[in-house]
């Protein structure tokens, strides 16, 4: 008699109150990842998929065939981005909770991943986020004052209250409208990729994805058409370890590295230390060289952790250790580039704790003038059809007159 089968349904290797434990991720020694040429075949660099390119070891030092691509003056302005990226969302989420916004979603943590690769793009590349990638922006110098009236969906808001807070859209500065539904961005950048390559552009896109969405369907269709027309995009998976409250297991990160499921489609991938801001640079800069010169697609797997909640609708307390955070391996993306600026002689903690003063000024500037403008707190906001005239005037008159008979 045959035994009874089993369902196996992934688990984190620890819960609340237990020890963190990250030996499933895997960290090698800095500077063991070789470069390759930006031609290469996918096929050569399947090893990519399961090591981890690393630049900054663990004494602050930049070292092997990635480091070198950044003075210390675009370091220093590196870690500003980061910095003001995390003051930003310290700022945001204490407004949450007073009440002038209803929702907000941070990126504590994960702020190498979009500003070192905001660095990589060149004007013109179109970003697909999803709603972590503040950086993105930050990083391009968009104004933060632009963002927060998004935020509050004030008389500001340029998208007058159409998206819920935090769905940024900034078409001049290379960032596609934020979709609430995850995984929709990944389809949307190969298909943008594909219509630049059909013009004879030289524009690249960029499509984002975290870890829980590459189980969506769209992350598999995306691979197909990019694998089929070889379009010139990068595919990001923000490995951050934690969907909403289930860890990467759950969309099959156990059983695979998520690299290595560019493997079927015939994709270049990597996988990458997502809290080195030098590796992120230099894989981004990599992987969008590669796609300019026609050589196709390239899946990135950024290795990071979710130190935050999902959102402020969440209690990550529920379904992990409160100090997992700070067990992480890869560490803090901020700390790492000062310590390797302070080891190159480039920074200071003095500097630091000035750099620090001066984000939390600007951040709290902004922010006050933000909020000149109305926050959720203030009360009621337009009506539905004040939000959409816009819209409706530029509706067919057959649909305007239809619109008016039905009383709005």
């Amino acid at each position: 008699m045959s035994s009874r089968l089993s369902l196996h349904v992934p688990e984190p290797s620890v819960r609340p109150g237990g020890k963190p434990d990250f030996s499933h991720v895997g960290v090698p020694e800095a500077g063991e990842a070789p470069r390759p040429p930006i031609d290469v075949a996918p096929g050569e660099i399947r090893d990519f998929a399961y090591s981890m390119i690393r630049v900054l070891d663990d004494n602050g030092d930049a070292v092997g065939d990635w480091a070198g691509e950044l003075s210390s003056e675009q370091l220093r302005m590196g870690l500003r981005d980061m910095m003001l990226t995390r003051a930003f969302d310290a700022r945001m989420l204490l407004s949450q909770r007073q009440g002038k916004t209803s929702f907000y979603i941070t990126s504590l943590g994960e702020e190498g991943v979009a500003c070192a690769h905001r660095k990589a793009l060149s004007e013109g590349d179109m970003c697909f986020p999803t709603y972590r990638q503040q950086g993105l922006l930050i990083a391009a110098g968009w104004p933060l004052v632009d963002m927060m009236n998004s935020i509050f969906s004030n008389e500001k808001d340029r998208l007058r209250g159409r998206q819920l807070p935090g769905l940024y859209s900034a078409r001049e500065s290379g960032f596609f409208t934020v979709s609430g539904n995850l995984g929709t961005q990944y389809p949307q950048a190969v298909g943008w990729a594909m219509a630049s390559a059909i013009m004879g552009d030289d524009k690249i896109a960029s499509g984002w994805i975290g870890d829980g969405s590459t189980a969506e369907t769209d992350f598999h269709s995306a691979l197909v058409f990019a694998s089929v027309y070889r379009p010139p995009v990068i595919l990001n998976i923000v490995n951050n370890q934690w969907a909403i409250s289930s860890y990467q297991g759950i969309a099959g990160g156990e059983s695979a590295k998520f690299a290595a499921r560019a493997h079927g489609f015939g994709i270049a991938s990597l996988r990458v230390d997502g809290n080195d801001y030098l590796a992120v640079y230099a894989a981004s800069k990599w992987a969008a060289d590669r796609a300019r010169a026609d050589f196709g697609p390239t899946l990135i797997d950024w290795v990071t952790y979710r130190a935050g909640a999902q959102s402020t609708s969440d209690d990550p307390s529920k379904y992990r250790p409160k100090d997992e955070w700070a067990a992480w391996p890869l560490g803090d993306p901020i700390m790492r580039l000062k310590d390797h600026l302070i080891r190159i002689g480039a920074w200071s903690e003095e500097r630091m704790k000035q750099m620090q003063a001066e984000v939390d000024s600007e951040v709290l500037e902004a922010a006050k003038q933000a909020e000149s403008h109305g926050t959720l707190h203030d009360g009621p906001k337009p009506s539905t059809a004040s939000m959409f005239e816009d819209v409706y005037k530029e509706m067919p008159r057959h649909l305007r007159e239809q619109r008016q008979q039905l009383g709005f």
